[in-house]
């Protein structure tokens, strides 16, 4: 099957919603990118130097990310003499990782239940029992 050729980072316009939403997921897919957009949500905006100070990152691997996260409009940058600022694109990217930590959150809580309760019963997780 053909992919349809990306576009600013996103799907042809002519691609299903699931591959756009794909995509945008393909943007966020890195640790250092989810912590940029982390120190992003935390701020109205952030020079290049203290993003550089907070990721212990070198230069040229921050700025690769954040050429990523622009391309995916997850980020906007604005350059004021020699500094270089960055800023979240939309609020609804600081939504988003909120959503994805709540979910997280949750996810941890029920495997920690699960692991207390088969102590409890002495078994090991996933081990017998019928499901």
């Amino acid at each position: 099957m053909d992919q349809m050729p990306a576009v600013n980072g996103f799907a042809d316009f002519r691609a299903p919603l699931y591959e756009v939403k794909a995509n945008l997921f393909k943007g966020l897919a890195h640790p250092v990118r989810i912590r940029v957009l982390e120190l992003l949500s935390a701020a109205p905006e952030v020079a290049v130097s203290d993003l550089l100070s907070a990721t212990g990152m070198e230069a040229s691997h921050l700025s690769q990310h954040l050429s990523v996260l622009r391309r995916y409009h997850l980020v906007k940058s604005d350059r004021r003499g020699l500094q270089q600022f960055y800023s979240l694109a939309s609020p609804q990217v600081a939504e988003l990782l909120a959503v994805a930590r709540g979910l997280l959150e949750e996810m941890l809580h029920t495997t920690k239940n699960d692991l207390e309760y088969s102590a409890a019963l002495g078994q090991s997780p996933g081990a017998g029992g019928s499901e």
